[in-house]
């Protein structure tokens, strides 16, 4: 792709099915976990829960999170066209997904709170009754993250899997880069934070459900405030790896990416046909996949021009900005 074509490639980007399916689902969900979690802290206060009061305030940071994640993919749509953005909106989108990893870090903390106290001070527990809700809530749950997961799917086939078949021949082998990402899921980092919070919050009610049943036929009080504890601990730890990924893309830490790789590749095959090199690198992350560069080459060949090397970088095809500054010697 070329410079000229970035505007619109980030507007195609910001506005394709993808994303206005996610925002669709993500939307849905957000009203689903609102109500979920009204009735989990409303029963875990009446029949004396703490696992599922746990789940209950639990859910309450998702259904914020996940509005977050709802509200991020309208304001990239709305100022997508902004020209006061350099390259294009998708970063509110990240940013949202690492504003919901710093949501659930505090649910951990108030989960840890909350369950130490009902260590110290138990109360007696409504077993049945509060078993009931925590099995309605996971129902809810896995529903949320089926509606989630359809919108992964969809984002896996439009973005995921994509190989260079252009009609360029420069004697590179196909590239996948969901190999380099690990997996589809990865290229939305918004609709993977939501994901993230409805699959923890499955896990608590897992987790609640498991103390009630312990508490409820074996009589072990203390499992219900202990399962707290674990669901903390694997909340902080899937909202530590979503803090790094997103961070990551915020900070533009990108010079590790194989995409770099690639590029040294193209330029090296150049270097090899001319009197060249490579003096300055800077790759940065602008969309799902895709990714901008800035690079200087030296050179003593004087038909060596800015134009051709952006030609031979076409190969890779989630380049999708390159400046190029050539230094003749």
């Amino acid at each position: 792709m070329r410079d000229t074509d970035l505007s619109q490639w980030i507007h195609d980007h910001i506005f394709d099915e993808g994303s206005q399916q996610a925002e669709t689902r993500t939307r849905l969900v957000m009203w689903i976990t609102l109500a979920m979690m009204a009735l989990e802290i409303t029963a875990g206060w009446w029949y004396n829960s703490m696992a599922l009061l746990a789940d209950g305030w639990h859910m309450s940071s998702h259904a914020v999170a996940i509005g977050l994640s709802a509200f991020a993919y309208a304001a990239a749509r709305r100022y997508a066209r902004d020209p006061r953005f350099a390259f294009g909106t998708w970063k509110i989108e990240v940013l949202a997904g690492f504003a919901s990893a710093v949501f659930l870090v505090g649910v951990a903390g108030v989960m840890v709170f909350g369950s130490v106290e009902r260590l110290l001070t138990p109360e007696p527990i409504h077993y049945r009754e509060a078993l009931f809700v925590a099995v309605i809530g996971l129902v809810v749950n896995l529903v949320c993250a089926l509606i989630l997961g359809g919108a992964h799917d969809h984002h896996h086939h439009d973005h995921g899997g994509h190989g260079h078949h252009h009609g360029h021949d420069h004697g590179h082998a196909h590239h996948d880069h969901d190999a380099h990402e690990g997996h589809g899921h990865q290229h939305d980092l918004n609709l993977k934070s939501a994901y993230v919070h409805v699959l923890a919050d499955a896990a608590t009610s897992v987790l609640a459900i498991l103390a009630l049943i312990g508490g409820w036929m074996y009589g072990w009080s203390w499992l219900d405030p202990v399962m707290g504890l674990v669901g903390a601990v694997l909340v902080a730890v899937w909202a530590k790896g979503l803090i790094i990924e997103t961070g990551k893309v915020l900070l533009d830490r990108e010079m590790d990416h194989p995409v770099v790789d690639e590029i040294r590749e193209v330029m090296a095959e150049l270097d090899a046909h001319a009197d060249s090199h490579l003096t300055d690198l800077h790759v940065w992350r602008v969309g799902k996949g895709a990714y901008a560069c800035a690079l200087t080459v030296v050179t003593g060949d004087k038909a060596l021009t800015p134009a051709l090397i952006r030609e031979a970088l076409k190969v890779h095809e989630e380049i999708v900005h390159a400046t190029i500054e050539v230094h003749h010697r």
